[in-house]
């Protein structure tokens, strides 16, 4: 990384804008001893308030909420799922419309800025940060469900579908099942879910390092809203982010501990259920205090480049000693089945698929979009110097092609040995345990679930460790520098939040918090995919 600058400062031209507002001017800074505190006064004070609120009375009624979180996520996903899939196409026409426009040619940072990091680096880091820890999780059960739902075909109950497959299934017809399950799963990991997170960091790092505001989700609103975005409207933007961000990490952090105790048990038997789950959390929320301790560069950036590492290593196993021939021709035929089911799978009205349309997709992109605020500023940290059309194809199509990679190694894997071998383990065992159970019939299962654990726990770090600095940015009032005791409490409360909504309904409360946040901020990026045009469109671009 450059050295002796700094690193919101723009090189060449831009188009800055004209406020007397500062960074921090709102801030109450504290000083005790060697400790000090650096906070925006109303972000920090609420949604510090209510994350405290939020865990004290998810613990104190632990029975009465899982009720509550198991309604609620429910009625979100089933009534608002055709909003949710139509805001995740919008995403995607738009960003795939500024690459290939003329406003591609806009440098973040300025028309003279180079890259912080290299290609290695910078795509570890969006790779490690976005999906880690679901692709762990998912890998290997979302085509293998898809694929059982879809061989089973359709069931009609008094007019109204209940069975779980896309579409219209594939009856007895292990060929299609497959390439619809592998289509189903790919629409989950590809274009959509990078294009929201695309979204919000591309209007982060064009409002703070071309335009010159605080790196904080209201600054994106500046085009929309004027000076008022530094009052209670913006204030009210950042707090949700804050949330959103928080409630979608636990739900990560709470599959993350799942997957890992289901990895343990089956390896060394140890016991399943909340303790160990808890114990968990707590172990990896402390290895992600010391990442956060060590920074940015020598801590998230080390830690991605090394599961990186790991998760390349497994996946080439993976390759080598299962159906080799059948995942290289599976790829190219998963791709072709995705461009194909894509209009069927992206349409948001008259579905018949209802599970999988409401119980996948929209909990999905509630998901994804609950991660945005997350995800997006850190792909902003770290993507200073790249042109917007380099930015979006970037971060569009490659991590895209990385995930459907993934599926295509580890699903297909899992699918024929269901087919060929009539190996049924996968498909029977719990969710989280089914990686480990498809890993079980290949050589050297011992360590590859070994490795596979560490993978989790590793993402499960980067995850906790990006997210605590991301939210402590925002509540901080767009410092990026704020004292160390700042990202301490959030790293910390990351790991609350995940233990409480374990206790409180496990999976399914951590589902519900993720959807019920998702949908606000929904709303809240389709409107920065206006105020990012009208930014764009100002700024000199590149030759």
């Amino acid at each position: 990384m450059t050295e002796n600058r700094d690193p919101m400062a723009p090189d060449g031209a831009v188009n800055p804008i004209d406020t007397d507002y500062k960074v921090g001017q709102d801030n109450i800074v504290v000083n005790v001893g060697p400790l000090g505190l650096d906070i925006h006064n109303r972000v920090f004070a609420i949604s510090g308030l209510l994350v405290v609120a939020f865990v004290v009375l998810t613990l104190a009624f632990q029975s009465q909420v899982e009720p509550l979180f198991s309604g609620m996520r429910n009625w979100l996903t089933s009534n608002l799922d055709g909003f949710f899939i139509a805001a995740g196409n919008v995403f995607v026409l738009v960003m795939l419309g500024l690459a290939v426009s003329p406003l591609g040619r806009v440098r973040l940072g300025g028309t003279e800025a180079t890259p912080d990091y290299t290609y290695l680096g910078w795509f570890s880091m969006l790779f490690a940060a976005g999906m880690g820890i679901g692709l762990m999780f998912f890998g290997v059960s979302e085509p293998l469900s898809h694929f059982g739902s879809a061989l089973g075909g359709t069931v009609v109950e008094n007019g109204v579908r209940t069975d779980w497959a896309p579409l219209g299934a594939a009856a007895g017809d292990a060929e299609a099942a497959t390439r619809l399950a592998m289509a189903a799963t790919i629409y989950h990991w590809a274009l959509h879910p990078w294009a929201m997170y695309a979204t919000i960091a591309l209007g982060l790092a064009l409002f703070s390092f071309n335009k010159g505001l605080p790196l904080t989700v209201r600054s994106v609103f500046y085009p929309l809203l004027g000076e008022r975005v530094w009052g209670w409207p913006g204030h009210l933007i950042d707090i949700l982010a804050v949330l959103a961000t928080l409630f979608g990490l636990a739900t990560s952090l709470g599959y993350g501990a799942a997957q890992a105790s289901s990895g343990l048990n089956f390896l060394f038997d140890v016991p399943l259920g909340n303790t160990t789950q808890i114990v968990l959390v707590i172990g990896i929320t402390a290895i992600a205090l010391a990442s956060v301790v060590a920074g940015l560069d020598a801590g998230v950036k080390r830690l991605s480049e090394i599961n990186m590492a790991l998760a390349l290593l497994l996946m080439l196993f993976v390759i080598a000693v299962g159906p080799t021939l059948d995942i290289v021709s599976g790829f190219f035929a998963n791709l072709g089945a995705y461009v194909e089911h894509l209009p069927a799978l992206s349409n948001p009205v008259g579905r018949e698929d209802v599970n999988y349309s409401q119980g996948w997709t929209a909990f999905y992109w509630a998901w994804w979009i609950s991660w945005s605020p997350f995800v997006g500023m850190f792909i902003a940290r770290v993507s200073r110097g790249r042109t917007v059309r380099e930015f979006i194809f970037s971060v569009l199509i490659v991590p895209s092609l990385a995930c459907v990679l993934w599926m295509t190694v580890f699903g297909e894997t899992a699918i024929l040995q269901v087919v060929r071998d009539a190996y049924q383990a996968a498909t029977a065992a719990e969710l989280p345990l089914q990686l480990f159970a498809m890993l079980d019939a290949l050589p050297l299962a011992s360590i590859t679930s070994f490795i596979a654990i560490i993978l989790v726990v590793v993402f499960f770090v980067t995850s906790s460790d990006s997210g605590s600095l991301v939210i402590d940015v925002i509540a901080a009032g767009g410092k990026v520098d704020a004292p160390l005791p700042q990202r301490v409490f959030w790293c910390t409360f990351e790991g609350l939040v995940a233990i409480a909504l374990i206790l409180g309904g496990g999976l399914v409360a951590l589902q519900a918090m993720a959807v019920s946040t998702g949908l606000p901020f929904t709303i809240v990026l389709l409107m920065s995919t206006v105020a990012v045009i009208k930014g764009l469109a100002s700024e000199p671009r590149a030759s």
